[in-house]
């Protein structure tokens, strides 16, 4: 599913204020502390749910195992100014659609509200795309979780016809245009600005010169 590159621990994506890594197994004990909270166990759907003690152990070495193999990618979302400190966990895996691929995340209570996991939406969503074969990219976020639902909308995730409520979806199509939108912005404010320079420089060639 996923190329060589991802298939190294050293790999990484970086967005303004994360880096989004390998797991490792220094990670286990803040993952657990923070999967095992009720608010956030209740909100889960594919990533580690409910952890016995200790389970965070078995799930960073099963979720290496997977970025090595390239089945999957599982990342630690971790703050720039602290990268040892995992504050929630990201992954894509293979989706029962043909070139179809799930996206699951989840980030722990102290850091909510505070827009990280849009940021670590849009990179995942990004490496999706760019580094797999990726057609569809679908992810779930509950009725009850609206967080989650407005991150996936902010993304440029939408309801499908024939999918679950709880189901969200882009395309590569999608993903593609909305790439696109985004690389013009810069371009289309420097026009304005450019234009609004040429009519206040008219504007002021205009002006009665005081005579002399």
């Amino acid at each position: 599913m996923f190329p060589d590159l991802t298939r190294d621990d050293v790999f990484r994506l970086e967005t303004a204020r994360l880096w989004l890594r390998w797991p490792r197994h220094g990670d286990a004990r803040a993952v657990q502390d923070l999967a095992a909270a009720k608010e956030v166990a209740d909100m889960m759907t594919k990533l580690p749910h409910a952890y016995p003690h200790d389970g965070a152990d078995g799930f960073i070495l099963s979720a290496r195992h997977a970025n090595m193999e390239g089945a999957g990618l599982t990342l630690a979302i971790a703050p720039k100014a602290r990268q040892t400190m995992p504050i929630g966990v990201i992954g894509v895996f293979p989706d029962r659609d043909a070139g179809g691929s799930e996206l699951a995340f989840w980030i722990g209570r102290p850091f909510w509200g505070e827009g990280f996991m849009t940021e670590a939406v849009e990179a995942m969503r990004d490496a999706a795309f760019r580094f797999a074969d990726t057609q569809v990219l679908k992810a779930r976020a509950a009725l009850d979780n609206p967080a989650s639902r407005r991150v996936l909308a902010k993304c440029g995730f939408e309801r499908a016809p024939g999918d679950g409520v709880d189901t969200f979806r882009i395309t590569r199509a999608q993903w593609r245009q909305e790439a696109q939108a985004q690389q013009e912005k810069p371009l289309r404010a420097s026009q304005s600005l450019l234009r609004g320079l040429t009519a206040r420089a008219g504007t002021e060639n205009d002006l009665p010169q005081a005579a002399e």
